[in-house]
């Protein structure tokens, strides 16, 4: 042992042998009672990670205990891993010295200071070991596998509340919560449907028309999710759903979240209904005085029957005669106290249809919508043609120009969207100017005619700008993620993304479904730079290779986790210590199956087998559901 170096660079450097050769020991801080500490011709267990410095093996700040009776006859237990970080360490909390004070509370704590919350029978059908034997083993497992039986437990024990909790807030809310009785299929559904439907539905929407149908005839309110892909005939569900509630004598309202997308939706249902007795209205902010007072007017007196607009809907000058169905557009843009303002429209709450066409993979929606119930539009329209992605580089930039004009020359229309971040604000609008004018110099006026949208805009030349694109009077759109959503312009062929590696997989998923709508072959373009990362290859492959929501919302997950799919790092439903919804999905399965058979029986759990349980969730603080809508 000896102290080498100088000043400031000094260390200690201690030889240790045994039977299979010598290590080195180094500290390089904390040298001065370490070299008071160590004991010559004493036998240590040494854990650290082993390197090599001038041919010779050492372990630099290793840690250290003296071998004892136990450990010289060998431990019962396995040696735990527990994080830290440089400054615990620093003050003397390491790995191994929180591993002692653990073994230690362990050892003063009684097994039955640890009550059981997981009745006996789902207990012994699982093979679960006990909740105070498991908090020990998970610390101080005898072998591998008691260790993975301690985990097996306390993953069941967090997936099995976390449904228990949101399966008794599904069947409290289906209880108690009133809604209007639509017993009837009347007049204007079926004529609609037999004379007026622009093509045959899908199985999928079928379906889903009989789920709505199902909830909305038992005097329950509905409160269900409609998730379905870009293009997947969510629009003409919400109309058939509205004529419903016009047949049993109520109105209905869509609410959407930009006022351009509101307007395609008034638009596109009154062209539906031009030949029907229902009367469809607009109401958004830009519609004011004498219009407004008759679109207020009508809906108050009950002769607007289907009335489409953006956050207007919620101000209280908006006094509906009989709202009985409220149906939101891309419900994850309105926070909740603002949808909640549609509910109070009508003494007894409307049913509530809200949609997404962002596909949320089943087991988050599984544990984040579990108390919604939840419909999936799974199937496209007939003849609908599947969107051509390819994965270009900087240097075939040209080519990609030579693609575009070719499609403009067809007549068709092109987006080039720019990534936004809102850390790098500043940067991100310099790179958009940049390529509005590398695209102006190869697409120049007056041959052809750019719109070009982004943040800073004052939202009347947003609108303005995105009108001259849908109406055709520019080729191109040159934007930022702005237009992810809202913008329905058949006619556009061609969607090149920019910077595809700074963008998530369900956002390039949510920018190529603004092409596609039209019966002409459409093209998405994911333009980088020469190197990639893993993942930005990985979420560029699965781009190219499908066009599935839903394959897709599974891997984004995957790739990012569930805490940061939309919404949910928010929720803290996801906050689980040990419970990883994607690798446990059969234990998310059973646990969810054992809470719903537990609640079928025993709702209030007022039985003695249950008492843990209940006693359990009375102790713990209420978390938050993202999927309550109303």
């Amino acid at each position: 042992m000896e102290v080498v170096g100088e000043n400031r660079g000094k260390r200690l450097v201690a030889t240790f042998r045994d039977e299979t050769g010598i290590i080195e020991l180094v500290w390089f801080q904390g040298w001065q009672w370490m070299q008071k500490s160590l004991q010559q011709n004493v036998t240590y267990l040494v854990y650290g990670r082993v390197s090599t410095f001038n041919s010779n093996i050492q372990i630099a700040h290793p840690e250290m205990d003296l071998v004892t009776e136990e450990t010289a006859t060998g431990k019962q237990f396995l040696e735990p891993v527990y994080y830290t970080t440089e400054k615990l360490k620093a003050r003397g909390l390491t790995a191994k010295a929180i591993g002692k004070l653990t073994q230690n509370l362990l050892q003063q704590l009684s097994p039955l200071e640890i009550r059981e919350n997981i009745p006996l029978e789902i207990l012994n059908q699982y093979r679960l070991m006990p909740r105070s034997m498991a908090f020990f083993k998970i610390h101080l497992p005898g072998n591998e596998e008691e260790a993975k039986q301690a985990q097996r437990r306390l993953k069941f024990e967090e997936l099995f509340i976390a449904q228990i909790r949101i399966c008794r807030l599904k069947i409290k809310r289906q209880k108690a919560s009133q809604g209007y009785t639509f017993g009837a299929v009347g007049e204007h559904f079926t004529n609609f449907y037999n004379h007026h439907l622009p093509f045959e539905l899908t199985g999928a929407q079928k379906r889903v028309l009989k789920e709505i149908r199902q909830d909305t005839m038992h005097g329950r309110q509905m409160n269900r999710l409609l998730q379905g892909d870009v293009g997947s005939g969510k629009t003409m569900v919400a109309l058939l759903t509205a004529l419903l509630a016009i047949d049993n004598g109520f109105q209905a309202c869509l609410m959407a979240p930009t006022e351009i997308l509101s307007q395609q939706h008034y638009k596109g249902l009154s062209e539906l209904l031009a030949d029907m007795p229902v009367k469809v209205a607009l109401l958004t902010g830009s519609i004011k005085g004498k219009a407004r007072k008759q679109i207020l007017a009508g809906v108050k007196e009950g002769s607007i029957h289907l009335l489409v607009g953006t956050h207007a809907l919620l101000e209280k000058e908006v006094d509906f005669q009989n709202l009985g169905m409220a149906i939101i557009d891309e419900q994850h843009r309105f926070g909740v106290a603002q949808r909640a303002r549609l509910w109070e429209k009508n003494n007894i709450p409307p049913h509530v249809l809200v949609m997404t066409a962002t596909p949320i993979p089943r087991t988050l929606a599984m544990t984040v919508y579990g108390d919604l119930d939840v419909s999936v539009i799974d199937e496209m329209p007939p003849g609908r043609k599947p969107i051509t992605t390819v994965h270009r580089t900087e240097f075939q930039r040209p080519s990609v120009m030579d693609f575009i004009r070719g499609e403009l020359k067809k007549g068709r229309q092109a987006y080039i969207v720019y990534p936004l971040i809102e850390d790098s604000e500043k940067m991100d609008y310099e790179n958009l100017m940049k390529g509005y004018e590398e695209v102006k110099a190869f697409f120049p006026e007056p041959q052809y005619y750019i719109s070009m949208v982004h943040g800073r805009q004052p939202q009347e030349m947003k609108e303005t700008n995105m009108q001259r694109f849908v109406s055709g009077d520019t080729q191109i759109m040159v934007a930022t993620t702005v237009i992810e959503v809202g913008v329905n312009v058949p006619n556009a062929s061609v969607m090149v993304i920019e910077s595809t590696e700074r963008f998530g997989l369900s956002q390039l998923h949510q920018l190529r479904g603004r092409v596609g709508r039209g019966a002409e072959q459409s093209y998405c373009i994911l333009m980088t730079g020469n190197k990639l990362s893993k993942d930005s290859k990985e979420r560029i492959n699965v781009m190219v290779q499908t066009n599935d929501g839903f394959i897709i919302s599974e891997k984004d997950m995957e790739l990012r986790g569930p805490g940061d799919i939309e919404g949910t790092r928010q929720s803290g439903v996801l906050d689980f210590k040990l419970a990883d919804i994607l690798a446990d999905k059969p234990i998310l399965d059973a646990a969810r199956v054992s809470a719903e058979k537990l609640l079928d029986k025993d709702m209030d759990l007022v039985l003695p087998e249950n008492q843990g349980l209940r006693d359990f969730l009375a102790s713990q603080r209420s978390k938050s559901v993202w999927s309550k809508i109303s």
